[in-house]
């Protein structure tokens, strides 16, 4: 005796075998599929490439201040800035500050707001007894490593004719992509938070020429 196949069991029938058809077809499908590889890898790709526009912008700046440091104090070892030796040459420290604001307002900011109380640019600028006596290493606020800027002890005080000199700067150049910040930091914050700046530093010793 022969089964008999009624009109919905050969629907149902034709539905499965549409269904498994679709199915394949959507197996060998290629179409998107560089679209979603590119939806993939983009995010890594693009932060690598962010990563490395920061990074060279930040060591331009760094080029830029070590530029402006012996700029300005070439003008201090001539006597074209003095400090407190009653001439017209002479400058305070909010001025001298303006000055070198001057020079690296380009990338850096620097405006008046800065120049008076110091959050980013650090200036220390000290007359010693001999080269010996001229301190060579960045004074953090701890011995543990990348620890914060101590500035307790920076001030504006350059000699006169033929004296010794240190002229140091120092700046906190903000990062912005969060990959690069525990790579490129020089500095971390003193609460141990996630650090925020690379610490770029110029500093230059020099004798006083033997100005009139």
């Amino acid at each position: 005796m022969m089964a008999t196949i009624t009109d919905g069991q050969q629907g149902g029938m034709k539905t499965r075998r549409r269904f498994g058809f679709k199915l394949k077809r959507l197996a060998r499908s290629r179409d998107g599929a560089a679209a979603i590889e590119f939806a993939i890898l983009a995010i890594p790709y693009f932060m690598i490439v962010f990563a490395i526009i920061e990074t060279f912008v930040a060591f331009t700046a760094e080029q830029l201040l070590t530029n402006a440091v012996n700029t300005v104090s070439r003008q201090l070892r001539t006597g074209q800035i003095t400090f407190g030796l009653n001439r017209d040459s002479d400058m305070t420290e909010v001025e001298f500050r303006t000055a070198f604001c001057n020079e690296i307002s380009i990338l850096m900011k620097c405006d008046a707001a800065e120049i008076a109380t110091p959050k980013k640019l650090f200036i220390d600028v000290r007359t010693f007894s001999s080269f010996s006596s001229i301190p060579k290493t960045i004074p953090r606020v701890s011995n543990a490593d990348f620890a914060d800027l101590d500035t307790s002890s920076f001030k504006f005080t350059p000699g006169g004719s033929k004296s010794i000199n240190m002229m140091r700067v120092f700046y906190k150049w903000q990062i912005t992509a969060d990959i690069v910040r525990p790579y490129i930091t020089t500095i971390r914050p003193a609460d141990g938070s996630m650090p925020t700046d690379f610490l770029i530093v110029g500093t230059t010793a020099f004798q006083n020429e033997d100005f009139p």
